[in-house]
């Protein structure tokens, strides 16, 4: 697979106090998968190598990541990533706010086909991140986000895969895009930010709702709703690692073997036993994507 070292994006460190990655959690008894993770960013003091970052995982009972790529580098190096290690499964697109540059470059087309190139490799089990943003681009930047949408969405149809949403201020238009085009048959809404009216907008379509680990931010109660009246049949979990760190361990880089935290907590809030939710967690990660070892 690709050397990390040769394609690394650093996170930036302004304004954090604690930069070490914090200690193991007690391990889940029953094994969960992370269903979308960043691991080709380096964060913290002290970086850890995408095979750490697995050990760490499966030795508190995270069996699994799903790898996201952003753009045409980090799309490569999820599929090289998820090609060379079985406990690795990759998502490939253009992100949203991504959309935007290429568009100007004239270059969206060509990054879009090499998505799609990308996507026909057996361990590409999903097209994403892709979606909108109106939160970080402007109206300028908006009919490159949309052009770029509706390509992955025919993308995830086209090869048989599911689809990884990023939604960011932008709830009425990915939902309106998703019913005007047709969505893939299997549609996640990774870090699943809305409410839970929206939530049963999406349990009438289908959709798997992903939580991360802002579902523990105090702030957050708009996903706690959204939680409880999601079926348990299509709810997923990660970590959108590095990013989104869970209570108690917030401002610190995160990584897939923080999961067991935020699975806890899920566990607390839906008053359910923690095996029973891992062992329901795990087979909708497997619904969606697929064996991780073939």
């Amino acid at each position: 697979m690709s050397d990390p070292s040769q394609y690394v994006r650093e996170r930036s460190k302004e304004g954090r106090k604690e930069l070490r990655y914090p200690a193991a959690p007690v391990p889940l008894a029953v094994p969960v998968y992370d269903n979308h993770a960043h691991l080709e960013i380096a964060d913290g003091d002290e970086p850890l190598s995408l095979g750490e970052q697995l050990d760490r995982a499966l030795a508190v009972g995270v069996h699994g990541v799903v790898q996201a790529g952003g753009d045409i580098e980090s799309s490569r190096w999820s599929a090289d990533a998820a090609a060379s290690h079985p406990r690795v499964l990759a998502a490939v697109a253009i992100h949203p706010n991504e959309a935007p540059a290429y568009a100007e470059a004239g270059e969206l087309g060509d990054a879009i086909a090499v998505i799609d190139e990308l996507a026909a490799q057996p361990r590409v089990r999903a097209i994403g991140e892709t979606g909108l943003d109106f939160f970080r681009t402007g109206e300028e930047g908006l009919p490159a986000q949309f052009e770029s949408f509706e390509a992955h969405i025919a993308l995830a149809k086209k090869h048989a895969l599911a689809m990884q949403i990023h939604d960011r201020d932008a709830h009425d238009a990915v939902l309106e895009t998703l019913t005007r085009v047709g969505a893939p048959e299997r549609t996640v809404f990774h870090c699943f930010s809305g409410d839970a009216a929206m939530a049963l907008t999406c349990a009438e379509e289908g959709y798997y709702l992903s939580f991360a680990g802002n579902v523990t931010f105090k702030n957050a109660q708009n996903l706690r709703d959204a939680l409880k009246v999601t079926s348990r049949e299509r709810i997923l979990v990660e970590t959108d690692a590095p990013f989104l760190t869970p209570e108690p361990t917030r401002g610190r880089p995160n990584a897939p073997y923080l999961i067991p935290h935020t699975v806890r907590f899920l566990a607390r809030e839906l008053d359910v036993e923690l095996d029973e939710l891992c062992a329901q967690l795990a087979a909708n990660t497997l619904a969606v994507y697929g064996a991780f070892e073939d």
